[in-house]
C-alpha cells in the first residue's frame, strides 16, 4: 500500500497557493490508488490559530477533496519526538545549542544559504554534551541541533529528477527540539511518515531543502529503507516573485467562498495551474481524467489580477 499525507498547518487559513498543491497531491494519490491520511501539523503553538483546523478541513471538503484516514494531530505526539531527540543527543548524532536566532544571523563567521537564511557555523558542537550541562553554562534552556556530517546527500524528486545536496556546507546543523521542547518541523514529520508508513511525500519547492534534512534523520534513525519518495513542484507566487500571502491580497478559499464563488470555479483556476486545458468550471473527480504531473509548470506560478478577476465573474 502506498500511502501520502495531506499535512495543512493551522497557523492560518488555506489559501490558493495551498490548494493548488493539496489538489494536485489528492489528483496523484487517487490516480494511482494510494491512501491518503490527513494530519494537522499544529507544533507552532503560538501561532496556531483557534478553529484553523476544523476551517482546513471544511475547505478540502469543499473542494472535493477527501481523505481516508485522520485527522492526526502532532501535539499529543510530543512527548514521542522529544524522546528521540534525547536519543540522538545521547549517542552524539544531535548536541544542545544555546545560540540565539540572533547570535546566528550575527556570526560573522555564517555563511548563508541560497535564500538568504544563515547557515548555523557550529557554534556549539563539542561544546557541551548534556541538556543540564548547557543550561547551566549559560542559565538558559538549549535547543538541540542534529550534526550532519560532511558529504554528499541525493535522491530522485519525482518532478524535478536528480537533486543533489552537500547538507554540511549548504544548510548547516539544523535545530530538531526548540527551547521551549517542541519538536521542530524536520524531526516530527521524519518520525510521523516513518511510524504511519507514508511512502509518497508531495509539496512545494520551497520544502526542497528540507528533503536531505530528513533523509539524514531516516538514516541516523536506522529508518533509511523508509524514506519515502519526494515530488516537489514550483509554488504559486504574486507579482512581486514571492510565495503567495497575505501581501498579496486576501487569496484565502473562505474569502471567496463568502463572495459566494463556487468551488468548481475555483477549481477551474487551480486546474489550470496543474496543467489541465482551460476551463470555466470543474469538479475535482472530473479533473483525474486529466491531470498529468508532466504537465505542470516548470516555474512558479504568477497569480494575477486577471486571475482573481476570473473567480469574481
Amino acid at each position: 500500500m502506498r500511502i501520502t499525507r495531506l499535512a495543512p498547518s493551522p497557523t492560518g487559513a488555506l489559501h490558493l497557493g495551498n490548494a493548488r498543491t493539496f489538489l494536485a497531491n489528492w489528483l496523484m494519490a487517487r490516480q494511482r490508488g494510494w491512501k491518503i491520511l490527513l494530519r494537522i501539523e499544529d507544533l507552532d503553538g503560538p501561532r496556531v490559530k483557534r478553529g484553523a483546523d476544523l476551517e482546513a478541513m471544511e475547505d478540502l471538503r469543499w473542494l472535493g477533496i477527501d481523505w481516508d484516514d485522520g485527522p492526526v494531530y502532532q501535539s499529543p505526539r510530543l512527548k514521542i519526538y522529544q524522546d528521540v531527540a534525547a536519543r540522538l543527543l545521547a549517542q552524539g548524532k544531535a548536541y544542545p545549542c544555546v545560540c540565539t536566532r540572533k547570535e546566528v544571523e550575527l556570526a560573522a563567521s555564517a555563511p548563508h544559504a541560497e535564500d538568504g537564511a544563515a547557515v548555523y557555523p557550529g557554534t556549539c558542537r563539542g561544546k557541551y554534551k548534556m541538556i543540564a550541562e548547557a543550561q547551566a553554562a549559560v542559565g538558559r534552556t538549549p535547543a538541540v541541533r542534529f550534526a550532519v556530517a560532511a558529504g554528499a546527500v541525493e535522491f530522485e524528486d519525482g518532478f524535478r529528477g536528480r537533486c543533489r545536496f552537500e547538507p554540511a556546507r549548504e544548510l548547516g546543523d539544523f535545530v530538531i527540539l526548540k527551547a521551549d521542547g517542541t519538536a521542530a518541523y524536520q524531526l516530527a514529520v521524519v518520525i510521523d511518515d516513518a511510524e504511519i508508513g507514508v511512502t509518497e511525500v508531495v509539496r512545494g519547492d520551497d520544502l526542497l531543502d528540507s528533503t536531505p534534512r530528513q533523509i539524514l534523520l531516516y538514516r541516523a534513525l536506522g529508518l533509511a529503507e523508509r524514506v519515502p519518495n519526494y515530488v516537489h513542484f514550483p509554488l504559486v507566487v504574486g507579482t512581486d516573485g514571492r510565495r503567495l500571502a497575505k501581501r498579496h491580497g486576501d487569496t484565502r478559499l473562505s474569502h471567496y467562498r463568502r463572495m459566494g464563488v463556487s468551488a468548481q470555479r475555483v477549481l477551474a483556476l487551480l486546474a489550470r495551474w496543474c496543467g489541465v486545458d482551460a476551463v470555466s468550471e470543474v469538479t475535482a473527480k472530473e479533473l483525474l481524467n486529466r491531470f498529468e504531473l508532466a504537465r505542470l509548470s516548470r516555474e512558479p506560478i504568477i497569480f494575477t489580477e486577471a486571475d482573481d478577476r476570473f473567480l469574481r465573474d
